[in-house]
């Protein structure tokens, strides 16, 4: 993701590498000191059921998404399941 801005991912449409409709970008999680970044929290889709994902969920649903696994950041961000 280098070249972007944060402020610019904000509320970013989250999708699939086969073209689905997880979510919305609610927030990354990094390291303050490097800036080495961990994961993408994505706000799932109402209906979208996050347990297909088999990543990790928070007390309120959200998806946290390991840095690794994004694929692509253009108009909406792409990750690999």
């Amino acid at each position: 993701m280098s070249g972007i801005l944060a402020k610019n991912l904000s509320g970013m449409e989250v999708m699939g590498a086969d073209g689905g409709e997880i979510g919305e970008l609610y927030n990354v999680t990094m390291d303050l000191r490097t800036g080495q970044l961990f994961d993408i929290i994505v706000e799932p889709n109402e209906g979208f059921n996050p347990v297909a994902l088999d990543f990790e969920t928070d007390e309120e649903g959200r998806v946290h998404v390991p840095i690794e696994h994004v694929q692509a950041v253009k108009d909406y961000i792409v990750i690999e399941q």
